[in-house]
């Protein structure tokens, strides 16, 4: 199969639920980050085979993402596009499902990324098409209906939301709140560094934002990252369930944003005038309980290490997407590796807690930062991994074009 090359990751900026980014829907900014990657690579729109796009929180106000928002970035009408849903892993599988395709010979160029706006999602009701003899429509709340409904409830039973499945992983790896504070504040201390030093300049695409009244506003700056942050602020917030780990501070984010990148062959590379960031190494998904869907990075990456002959201490970056600090922390133990063994390689410029989830957009919005940090450093091999609701875990390695 041929070699595979990651080339001109972006990413918007990140904006807070319901902030700077509510009056931007979803297909609005996929169009401008696929326009921006295809603008900065300075590659023919036209030699642009699919796009592959992740949305977790899809609707039918911009069906198959991934064809609508290539035609609204200005692609040709020959290039295809499709949508991709693994949940919080989407954005990653985007690129996976690029990358195969690649691999295969089936195309040479595919773009490849997530988005979501999840201040725009929607309530919605099952009842209204056929109407109901009596009494009220009921309007679910598709963001807290899909963390619900991540499991077949008959088989499981019911799951109030992710929130329940950090606790249980709390309890079962015997995680405490001072911990989980702990990893919150570093977060986004690292994540304040990031922005203070310049690392995400590069990789981010300011985003023109319209206003109700007024001129349009540039948005360009992740606005979710508290530098005030400390453990001892983070343990005056109340936790979300009594007697629990999990609080709004050491929880993820919900977010808006959307991250894009070129898969391209590597034999294609010099024709078409562009310079890879990194190579596509290797990938791995797998199962777990939904009760402790956190857990997925630890079979996803057993799975990712036989196949490739990979291990920890060949790493150069470790990316644990934070969904919790808690299920971060679980992801290490379960590893059987401990946070002073990797704090110099693991989330090394913040991660969800500080920089958000907009759940889509994560995977890509993670490797961008993670390959922009790894050519920093001149090479090397890099994981990048993720749980997901109902029950799952996603891993890929990338490898540095200096290493």
């Amino acid at each position: 199969m041929r070699r595979v090359a990651i080339v001109q990751p972006m990413r918007t900026a990140v904006g807070t639920f319901g902030g700077s980014l509510r009056p931007v829907p979803a297909e609005d900014l996929a169009a401008s980050i696929i326009k921006a990657v295809v603008d900065s690579s300075g590659i023919d729109p036209g030699v642009v085979e699919d796009v592959a796009f992740a949305q977790s929180y899809a609707n039918s106000e911009a069906p198959c993402i991934g064809r609508w928002a290539a035609l609204a970035a200005g692609l040709p009408i020959e290039v295809p596009g499709f949508q991709v849903d693994r949940r919080c892993g989407g954005g990653l599988q985007a690129v996976i499902n690029a990358a195969m395709t690649v691999q295969t010979g089936a195309a040479d160029v595919v773009i490849a990324g997530g988005v979501e706006s999840m201040s725009n999602i929607e309530h919605y009701t099952t009842t209204a098409r056929w109407g109901s003899r009596s009494g009220n429509q009921t309007l679910y709340d598709r963001l807290d209906r899909g963390r619900e409904r991540s499991q077949p409830e008959d088989r499981f039973g019911p799951i109030s939301g992710m929130i329940e499945t950090a606790e249980n992983l709390a309890k079962q790896f015997g995680i405490g709140r001072d911990q989980a504070d702990a990893f919150a504040a570093r977060s986004h201390q690292r994540a304040a560094a990031a922005w203070e030093t310049g690392a995400f300049t590069e990789e981010v695409v300011p985003v023109t934002v319209p206003q109700r009244r007024g001129d349009d506003v540039v948005f360009d700056r992740d606005e979710g990252v508290r530098p005030d942050s400390t453990v001892e602020s983070l343990a005056r917030l109340r936790t979300l369930t009594p007697g629990g780990t999990v609080t709004a501070g050491n929880a993820a984010q919900q977010n808006d944003a959307a991250a894009a990148c070129l898969v391209v062959a590597e034999d294609k590379l010099e024709e078409l005038g562009l310079e890879p960031l990194a190579w596509f190494e290797g990938w791995a998904a797998a199962g777990c309980d939904p009760a402790v869907m956190g857990i997925g990075p630890v079979p996803a990456v057993q799975r990712l290490f036989a196949r490739t002959g990979v291990t920890f201490d060949d790493l150069d970056l470790i990316e644990v997407n934070e969904a919790f600090a808690v299920q971060v922390l679980a992801v290490l133990a379960g590893w059987g590796v401990e946070l002073d063994e990797v704090d110099d390689r693991l989330n090394v410029n913040g991660s969800g807690i500080s920089l958000g989830h907009p759940i889509g957009a994560t995977g890509v919005r993670i490797l961008t930062s993670m390959l922009h940090e790894l050519d920093r450093r001149q090479g090397g091999l890099a994981l990048e991994t993720m749980c997901i609701g109902g029950g799952q875990g996603i891993a890929a390695l990338f490898r540095g074009v200096h290493a």
